[in-house]
């Protein structure tokens, strides 16, 4: 009698309960990956693939490879140290390597020994006297079998605790055998396919990707350069475009308030500047005001390198907004960031008449309270202050401008929150974000396609560019005595301490440790300290003494990291620099130079050196230009880190790599025009497709 064909009843839409093998738990834990329905499994893509469809000879292999070998046992002996071990030593007639296993049991003693063929993977390493491999996976093989390698490369899916390959290949397969042209409807016409890898089908593409055939281009598939895995990227970018593009259009339906203010009051800010305006703060002003003055909400990212006056430019968005009457915010993502804010628009706006209050974390209920109560009567005009301005009692009497420092920062649903206190019925404030963290063009135009631009690309003049030297901290000694002479030369010096470990108390320590070691060194100059732990007072007191040149020598956390402004500081020394990544020292490095007098930055190691913290280094020394460095660090790091997507709600690309997909992103601007004019019906199934419930982050 013939066999009834298995008919498939799942559909791609169903949830993931609907497969075998998923339960409440395993479902819970799908979730953390965003994986809610079938569908979801299938844009759910390998990280890697691991090679298992050939064997490799033990001649051959290579450290830092992943190998499938096979040989047979020549030698098991238990070694004892540190830690017991079990060492088996095969051979294959082309060479020889070593298994070792830390953990066995009395089975795998006896299953082990001399004579047995086995086949393992895992990852060659250099061991004491040959190459070996840590716990590989392994199966016995009897001595005259044949036994079948793989068929096709093994897909290693980003899972979480608790899900393991095995169990999430299962699901895979599962999804993948709904998977067809009608279940997944191809979105891309032939007028939104601007590059060669948009010519092949989504569904082809998908396959290809969970499931490669031996014959794949296995290289290629590991770059992560494979045309199918190309061909899911344009669509990602494309989804991410428009998603975007939407967010902004939404924007626009709202309505925002007209802040047109008073020109005089401008005017006034400026005639107390004891600096004029350069050419690039004059045109970036014109944009925010041009923007304010309009009755849909600004939606304005403001790039400026350390030092490049991007505070006076925010400075005169809030006296517009106060002058047209309405209450302003700016936020900081540190107390100390936020405090020296505090400092500087209490000293500008205050003469002008304009009141500014001190919203953060660390004040008593009794400041709180009143603080509070001023907010929402509209006596305060101007709020500074951290994540304190989120809360639910922070209520305020007419909210018409957010200015956000160092927007990366922040997490999503701060901004959404800050943003949620403006609102009217259908009326938000105008939003301006600044960052110092310069962002190349092309991951700009991708990542903030729903944000206009505006850049400030000049530095105030008097300010020369900082000498940075790089030094092993063998020289301790030499780096100590050019701190000697700087003081004495009535110069200030910053000397900060990073630690690898998280821990602030490590850090706080290791700084505590390098003051009292600096001061008994120097004996004649006045050394400062402060640190993360210390009391807000304490740490604003250190900063003023330093400010006002009664401490000579600050030893610092990378608290000082942003906005503290002592023109007479022009020596840092920064502490294990190989620690920080590029951004931040170039943050920290702005806090020189600030004066007329020639600048110098220390960067001082412990070697050895690897080749990405020379890499980084060497970057710092030769340049000062933040988008020179940026640049670099998106090289070295990648996208996410630099946009700080970690944390602020930017979707992470499950295929799209923003720095390699240049020529990808090179079209999408004209793909999702034709998108949008010739499938506008299809724009909500294309994003979900891709970012699913994630896409609250475009409503910031």
């Amino acid at each position: 009698m013939a066999k009834k064909a298995v008919v498939n009843t799942l559909s791609l839409s169903q949830p993931v309960t609907a497969l075998k093998g998923v339960g409440a738990k395993v479902a819970e834990r799908l979730e953390k990956l965003g994986i809610v329905h079938i569908q979801d499994l299938l844009f759910h893509l390998p990280l890697r693939y691991q090679d298992r469809t050939r064997i490799q000879a033990l001649g051959s292999l290579r450290p830092q490879q992943e190998a499938l070998i096979e040989g047979t046992i020549k030698l098991s002996s238990i070694k004892f140290g540190r830690r017991r071990s079990l060492l088996c030593h095969i051979e294959d007639g082309t060479g020889s390597l070593t298994l070792r296993f830390f953990h066995f049991s009395n089975t795998q003693l006896q299953q082990l020994a001399k004579g047995v063929r086995i086949r393992c993977f895992g990852e060659v390493r250099s061991g004491p006297s040959s190459l070996e491999i840590v716990h590989p996976e392994y199966e016995l093989i009897k001595t005259d079998s044949i036994v079948a390698v793989d068929a096709e490369l093994t897909p290693i899916y980003p899972t979480t605790e608790g899900l393991h390959q095995l169990s999430f290949r299962k699901f895979m397969a599962q999804a993948l055998n709904c998977l067809d042209k009608e279940s997944l409807p191809e979105l891309l016409f032939d007028s939104v396919r601007l590059h060669p890898v948009a010519d092949t089908s989504l569904v082809e593409a998908l396959q290809h990707v969970h499931r490669p055939p031996p014959d794949v281009d296995v290289q290629q598939l590991l770059d992560r350069r494979h045309p199918y895995q190309r061909r899911l990227a344009y669509e990602e970018l494309l989804a991410q475009q428009i998603s975007m593009r939407k967010v902004r259009a939404d924007m626009q339906h709202h309505s925002a308030v007209i802040l047109k203010g008073d020109a005089h009051h401008r005017q006034q800010l400026l005639d107390q500047l004891p600096f004029p305006l350069t050419q690039a703060q004059q045109r970036v002003v014109k944009e925010i005001l041009a923007d304010i003055q309009q009755a849909v909400p600004m939606q304005r990212l403001v790039q400026g390198d350390v030092g490049s006056g991007k505070t006076v430019v925010a400075a005169l968005a809030v006296v517009e907004a106060v002058s047209a009457g309405y209450q302003a915010v700016m936020m900081a993502p540190t107390e100390l960031l936020a405090e020296q804010h505090l400092q500087t628009f209490k000293t500008w706006l205050e003469p002008l008449g304009i009141k500014v209050g001190w919203c953060a974390g660390k004040q008593t209920a009794s400041q709180r309270k009143e603080v509070i109560a001023e907010l929402s009567s509209g006596d305060i005009h101007v709020a500074v202050g951290t994540h304190a301005l989120f809360q639910d009692e922070v209520i305020f009497n007419n909210l018409g401008l957010v200015v956000i420092d160092e927007q990366h920062r922040f997490g999503v649903h701060q901004r959404l929150a800050l943003r949620d206190k403006g609102r009217g019925s259908d009326s938000f404030p105008h939003q301006l974000v600044m960052t110092a963290t310069p962002i190349p063009r092309t991951l700009a135009m991708t990542a903030y396609a729903d944000l206009n631009v505006s850049v400030i690309d000049e530095l105030p003049p008097g300010r020369s560019p900082v000498k940075t030297v790089v030094l092993p901290d063998s020289r301790r000694g030499d780096i100590v005595e050019r701190v000697h002479v700087a003081c004495q030369e009535k110069r200030q010096v910053y000397w900060v301490c990073t630690l690898i470990e998280e821990s602030e108390h490590l850090q706080c320590q290791a700084a505590e440790d390098a003051a009292t070691e600096l001061q008994d060194a120097l004996p004649d100059i006045n050394v400062g300290l402060v640190h993360g732990r210390m009391k807000s007072a304490e740490k604003e007191q250190v900063m003023q003494a330093f400010k006002a040149g009664d401490i000579d020598l600050l030893v610092a956390t990378t608290v000082i990291e942003v906005g503290v402004d002592v023109p007479n500081a022009s020596l840092m020394v920064i502490e294990n620099a190989e620690r920080l990544g590029l951004a931040q020292l170039h943050q920290l490095r702005g806090r020189v130079g600030r004066g007329s007098v020639q600048s110098h930055c220390v960067l001082m190691y412990h070697g050895p050196l690897s080749e990405n913290g020379q890499s980084r280094l060497s970057c710092l020394r030769d340049s000062t230009d933040g988008f020179v460095i940026a640049q670099r660090d998106l090289e070295l790091r990648g996208p996410g880190e630099l946009l700080g997507t970690r944390q602020t709600g930017l979707p992470q690309f499950r295929v799209a790599n923003l720095l390699e997909d240049d020529d990808l992103l090179a079209v999408m601007s004209d793909a999702a025009d034709a998108f949008l004019q010739t499938s506008p019906e299809r724009v909500e199934e294309l994003i979900n497709r891709w970012f699913g419930h994630k896409l609250e982050f475009g409503h910031v």
